[in-house]
């Protein structure tokens, strides 16, 4: 049944009061009421401010002016599409940095609950890029230690790490150790020496997700991962070298580790690589029969879905396991070519230079978790697409020596601007599954970006603010300019005003790695 108050191309668009469905609530949270799609079983939530909520706007008047041609769908309409879904708790959750994306919107958040014998799992929650995430590496060093070497040690890292399309790992693998880091997770980089101790307590799941099943993860998955271990990717994948710009919380950076403005970090932002997206093309073809035999409609072929107790539904998230965990692995094996390449250029040893991992957390995920809803516990399968977890200070899944600031969130920016650390929240906690933004979210299409930005000048603008860069293919950076993004800035500032996050620590680039 086709949706005419959103599909009108001669509407005029406004967040507020859109024929009664959309409310703003407050400074920075509107509501989408049931009704707006057919058979919404909750309602949308989704955060803004002024600046990012016309950037919603203009996504809708692009889908309203195609008549929905070319299977474009609106963030706006994807929030309420899932709030379709069976078994969805509370509302369908859409953080500051949405766009549209496959299914769900990107910045998007759901919850089923487990005791529905209804409720559903959705790839197209989770995305593609399986345990797409970032982890963030401190140092001892400072800004003036670095910026007289910043382009060789740009050029170490750009040697020591495999980027772009066809990358291949230097990690030495076979298909047996592949299985073993299937179901292993961060445990096997421990095992084989990729990993310090430390590692594992500082990554979300303690970089291991129980429920994996290799056998689950097709033969051509498994192919595709076998060589790609170990290596950055391409599109919107980077590691950066960067320096503190700004402390907001000192007491929660302390814990840390990040003591001083111009102290240097390193961000390494990447996923599964083909073997996730396998994994999700997968899966999606085995539902579509799920969704026939069990007789689920939704709003969105692209939201297809399994019952979660059915097989197809645990045979993906035994396969999705499988993926998050080589997600850790890869970002596990390339922080150990990290610390070798800041040996190799300082000559000290990684121990020297206190290269101790902060935290890795996941940002394109589905776990089991046990929040309250209604004041009544209940285990619930959290959705996270182009979000990030953010639990609270005292929560028991935590690191003991994080237990009094909350969860460390690493949000990274797009290329040449900020990234930030933020730290989870009671708020966040409470409202919307201890969930928060990933990212500065698209503001416009990777095509877009090639036709309208040339990659000469995004150079010139790294240049210019003292960013060495490195490349595989410089014609794909035009697709991750700063223009193409939402404002950074804009989307942290919502969700510190929100309480889904509090600002902890602004990072700057000062060496850039892509793909």
């Amino acid at each position: 049944m086709a949706d005419t108050r959103v599909m009108d191309e001669t509407a005029e668009y406004s967040l507020e009061e859109q024929e009664g469905y959309i409310k703003k609530l407050d400074a920075n949270t509107y509501e989408i009421a049931k009704g707006f799609v057919p058979g919404m079983r909750v309602p949308g939530r989704f955060y803004v401010n002024d600046e990012l909520r016309e950037l919603m706007g203009d996504e809708l008047r692009q889908y309203t002016s195609a008549k929905g041609v070319g299977g474009f769908v609106p963030a706006l309409k994807q929030i309420a599409n899932v709030a379709q879904l069976p078994g969805i708790v509370r509302y369908s959750f859409a953080m500051p940095d949405v766009h549209s994306g496959y299914g769900f919107p990107i910045g998007g958040v759901a919850a089923f609950d487990m005791d529905d014998p209804e409720a559903v799992v959705s790839p197209g929650g989770v995305g593609f890029d399986i345990n797409c995430g970032v982890r963030v590496i401190r140092t001892n060093l400072r800004e003036e230690d670095v910026r007289p070497i910043q382009e060789e040690l740009a050029q170490a890292l750009f040697n020591h790490i495999p980027v772009g399309v066809g990358s291949k790992g230097v990690i030495p693998m076979t298909m047996a150790d592949l299985e073993e880091v299937l179901e292993m997770g961060l445990d096997w980089s421990l095992r084989e020496g990729y990993a310090w101790p430390e590692d594992k307590e500082h990554c979300e799941e303690y970089g291991r997700l129980l429920a994996a099943d290799p056998s689950k993860v097709s033969r051509r998955a498994k192919k595709r991962g076998l060589p790609q271990l170990g290596t950055l990717g391409a599109g919107n994948h980077y590691l950066e070298v960067q320096k503190v710009e700004e402390i907001y919380d000192v007491d929660g950076a302390a814990k840390m580790g990040i003591d001083a403005v111009g102290q240097i970090v390193v961000m390494v932002h990447s996923g599964s690589r083909g073997l996730g997206h396998q994994v999700a093309t997968d899966a999606l073809i085995e539902m579509e029969q799920a969704m026939r035999d069990d007789g689920i409609d939704v709003n969105d072929k692209q939201l297809s879905c399994a019952r979660i107790g059915s097989q197809a539904g645990q045979d993906y998230l035994a396969a999705m396991a499988c993926a998050s965990n080589y997600a850790f692995v890869n970002r596990q094996s390339m922080t150990f070519l990290v610390r070798q390449a800041f040996a190799s250029v300082f000559g000290k040893s990684p121990q020297e230079l206190d290269m101790s991992l902060i935290y890795d957390v996941s940002h394109n995920i589905a776990k089991v978790e046990e929040h309250l809803v209604d004041g009544t516990p209940k285990t619930l399968l959290v959705h996270r697409k182009g979000s990030t977890r953010a639990f609270p200070p005292g929560h028991p899944m935590l690191p003991v020596d994080y237990t009094y600031i909350g969860q460390p969130i690493l949000i990274g920016g797009s290329m040449g601007s900020a990234s930030y650390i933020l730290l989870g929240t009671q708020k966040g906690m409470d409202e919307t599954f201890g969930s928060t933004c990933h990212g500065a979210g698209r503001r416009c299409s990777r095509s877009k970006a090639r036709r309208e930005v040339k990659y000469e000048s995004v150079l010139d603008e790294l240049a210019a603010k003292n960013v060495s860069i490195r490349v595989a293919s410089p014609k794909l950076i035009a697709e991750e300019c700063t223009s193409s993004y939402k404002d950074i800035d804009a989307v942290i500032e919502t969700c510190h005003q929100k309480g889904i996050g509090r600002k902890a620590v602004k990072l700057t680039p000062i060496c850039c790695i892509k793909g």
